[in-house]
């Protein structure tokens, strides 16, 4: 089965693309993760597109396109894409590849979340250096101040991009850019909406209502 989870950043795609991974048993692909990979790798294509990330803006085409065709080269018994396509270009080119293996798309999942909830939501974000475990200032945090709850540590951190001004500017070129793919799956048939706002369990269940 192939699926593309369509939504603003922080719109809580990559809890759910992972889920959604293992019930199905299909490849988790999220660009995100794997532009921070080579970020933290130091790698040629991570020092091209930091700036660009750390600024909110969106990773240009091209270099997108290519991450993506090789992923799903290597899975080709399925996959679910977080984070692309989201633009019309990309839309276009992931059809392509598809096409030029004989497969398609099945399924276009939009949560929907408003910017306001978004902001809220992310700008609170910060996590456990040891471990990675997430927090947020006013929805969960550790339940003893300054001490992770799963490994004990000290040590936490935010992203550089988990602030207002970069969410607001995310937002903003989502809505510019990546928008305008909704029509273009709408009108195939296979785009489904689901309201991204509430807990973590009721989103998914909704998006197995959705996938069946």
């Amino acid at each position: 089965m192939n699926i593309v989870l369509l939504g603003p950043p922080g719109s809580g795609k990559g809890t759910q693309a992972k889920r959604i991974a293992e019930k199905k048993r299909i490849a988790p692909l999220a660009t995100g993760e794997m532009l921070r990979a080579e970020v933290l790798s130091a790698s040629a294509l991570g020092l091209s597109v930091k700036g660009i990330i750390e600024r909110g803006d969106l990773v240009p085409d091209a270099i997108m396109i290519a991450m993506i065709e090789k992923r799903i080269g290597d899975n080709p018994s399925g996959f679910i894409l977080d984070g692309f396509p989201r633009d019309l270009a990309q839309a276009e080119a992931l059809d392509t590849m598809l096409a030029a293996r004989g497969q398609k798309l099945d399924r276009v999942v939009l949560l929907k979340i408003g910017e306001e909830a978004l902001v809220d939501r992310i700008s609170g974000r910060f996590t456990c250096r040891g471990c990675g475990a997430s927090y947020h200032d006013r929805y969960q945090r550790p339940r003893v101040e300054g001490v992770c709850d799963l490994c004990g540590g000290k040590d936490f951190e935010r992203r550089p991009d988990d602030n207002a001004p970069v969410v607001r500017a995310r937002f903003a070129v989502y809505r510019r850019q990546t928008e305008p793919i909704v029509g273009y799956y709408e009108k195939r048939g296979i785009l489904s909406r689901v309201d991204g706002t509430g807990a973590v369990e009721e989103v998914a269940e909704a998006i197995d209502r959705v996938l069946g």
